[in-house]
């Protein structure tokens, strides 16, 4: 199952139909979760989409799973890549070359990732080059806040607006030193007493009573004016309302109480986490992330109650704050790992279903959507073991059996699924099914309940004799021949086995002997070349070189025959209809 759905992810992805390729791979992860390809096959479908987050995780996934495979490697570089982690990029790709070190996609990939960094690093110098580059860092605010001659600038938008472009880019800074506001900012930044000028200075003509005092010539640095202007000029701050004040300072506490209370669960001090987390929210009642927070501490006390009804809290107040959408989503996925937790005693996945499938909605995260399956998957290991009753599937099967004596096959396909819903691990009722496809000629899927009927009873002659009558039918008779033999080593006696091995031989000997009409030696043929072992044998340069012998050199012939393995191969070919023996 794994396989089909990994083969139409890959014709999918070759398509170019990258989300359809995405669909495949999951469905693939589902049945084989710990098949690192599949991870890897995602990972680039994703890729080709700029899901680089979605990449990542994948790429994590692959490299975890399979840590000594290079090409997991090449895709964890490709989606540090793409989020601009070019640090990131360059160690994955090392890592990658410690393994292979002749792999040309990673040399090639820790090309462009050496490139991109070195580029990135002289654009950051370039903005660091600015004297003042540091000061709008993310601590700018609380500084501001805590300061009482910058506090009331914060109540101001174009000053807020203006901080936040310097934030985004230092080097405008020169076009806002002119604002008397800005110089006192600087100073409380950078710790610096600036001589800044009164706004009446400001605003008086520099030749308005031709005073050359008031022309401020060049390299006068002992010029007496400031000095006498000073006492005058420098007013003290004007106080902020009490109210303002007291909201900023709340917010800064706030934010302290959180980060404690980070450290705290770090630590597994989950008690003095919680008071942490309380007192913040205590403080702001405007930061969603307090909540979260607090509930990721109960989750991890095993109070998944309290859990959920601080993201339910979370999401009902994120949405009245208009928050990020991805911490309402944060809050939803936390609830929903709390309800799953609580589902191994309930077993009630819907809720947690519902909830990832809301948080997904909101932010599609590579983490969340892993839940969501793992719920989905529980929920239908749950619904099977409540549907198991042997005794049920053992009356469905009887059922089936009375159908297919009566040739009624597709009635009989109905009670035999039944019965395998029932009691999936029962053999014969894959067997009787695989039985009943083969009447209908419905052979691939007699193939794949023979094959399993074989999985779940690898002794249980009727599944070989089942899977070698199909292939038989397919025309496929070297395969069914190994079937019948393998059937054979736990039966030896099992007239059907031998019979079916009879039955090989004279079709195999046939095309030997060339007594194969031209209609059916083409289609033998065409069937022969769809074969991958056939394609193989055809390309391997080995036994190309021997099927050139044959033909031109018969005393090399005869010491290639001598060997086992070719002339193992050579009678594939013969059977199939490539070689023919005159």
């Amino acid at each position: 199952m794994a396989d089909e759905a990994k083969a139409k992810g890959n014709s999918a992805f070759a398509a170019g139909n990258f989300n359809d390729a995405i669909h495949h791979f999951t469905e693939a992860i589902n049945l084989a979760p710990t098949n690192h390809v599949l991870y890897s096959n995602r990972s680039a479908a994703y890729a080709s989409l700029n899901k680089f987050s979605e990449a990542l995780f994948d790429a994590q996934k692959t490299v975890e799973l399979k840590s000594d495979w290079s090409k997991g490697y090449s895709r964890l570089g490709a989606a540090q890549m793409g989020l601009q982690n070019y640090s990131d990029a360059v160690s994955a790709y090392k890592k990658g070359l410690e393994i292979d070190p002749n792999n040309e996609p990673l040399k090639s990939g820790l090309v462009d990732a050496e490139a991109a960094l070195a580029q990135s690093s002289k654009s950051r110098a370039g903005q660091g080059a600015s004297l003042f580059g540091d000061a709008f860092g993310p601590e700018m605010w609380v500084r501001m806040a805590s300061d009482p001659t910058t506090r009331g600038f914060l109540q101001q938008p174009d000053f807020v607006k203006m901080m936040q472009d310097l934030q985004k880019s230092p080097n405008n800074l020169n076009l806002y030193l002119k604002d008397q506001r800005m110089m006192q900012a600087l100073g409380v930044l950078l710790n610096l007493k600036f001589q800044t000028r009164g706004p009446e200075d400001a605003e008086v003509p520099e030749a308005s009573n031709g005073s050359p005092e008031r022309k401020m010539p060049a390299a006068t640095e002992t010029e007496p004016v400031k000095e006498e202007k000073r006492p005058e000029k420098e007013p003290e701050p004007e106080p902020e309302p009490m109210e303002l004040s007291e909201e900023k300072q709340r917010k800064v506490q706030a934010q302290k109480e959180k980060e404690a209370g980070n450290a705290a669960y770090k630590k597994k001090d989950f008690e003095t986490a919680i008071q942490h987390y309380t007192k913040a929210i205590e403080l702001n009642d405007e930061d969603i992330s307090f909540l979260t927070n607090r509930a990721a501490v109960f989750l991890e006390m095993g109070k998944y109650e309290d859990c959920i009804k601080d993201c339910d809290k979370a999401v009902e107040r994120g949405r009245e704050l208009r928050s990020d959408f991805k911490m309402v989503a944060r809050a939803l996925t936390r609830k929903g790992t709390a309800v799953m937790k609580m589902a191994k005693c309930s077993k009630d996945y819907e809720t947690a279903i519902e909830t990832f499938q809301k948080a997904l909605t909101e932010h599609r995260n590579p983490e969340t959507l892993k839940k969501l399956n793992d719920a989905e998957k529980a929920k239908k290991e749950k619904e099977q073991q409540e549907y198991f009753d042997p005794q049920i599937a053992d009356e469905e099967r009887e059922k089936g059996n009375q159908c297919f004596k009566e040739q009624k096959y597709p009635d009989a396909i109905k009670h035999y699924t039944e019965a395998i819903k029932r009691n999936p691990k029962d053999p014969k009722a894959y067997s009787n099914r695989a039985a009943c496809y083969t009447k209908l000629t419905a052979l691939p899927e007699g193939l794949k309940d023979a094959e399993k009927c074989i999985e779940l009873d690898p002794t249980y002659a009727k599944g070989y004799t089942r899977k070698g009558a199909v292939q038989f039918f397919m025309k496929e008779y070297e395969k069914a021949l190994e079937t019948y033999q393998e059937g054979l080593k736990h039966d030896p006696q099992n007239q059907e086995l031998l019979d079916g091995v009879r039955r090989c031989v004279e079709q195999i000997n046939k095309a030997s002997r060339g007594d194969l009409t031209p209609e059916e030696l083409k289609e033998r043929q065409a069937k022969g070349m769809q074969d991958p072992e056939i394609q193989n044998i055809l390309t391997d340069p080995v036994m190309r070189q021997v099927l050139t012998d044959i033909q031109e050199n018969p005393k090399a012939a005869q010491e290639h025959m001598k060997n086992p393995l070719v002339m193992n191969k050579i009678q594939k070919l013969v059977s199939a209809g490539i070689v023919q023996v005159r």
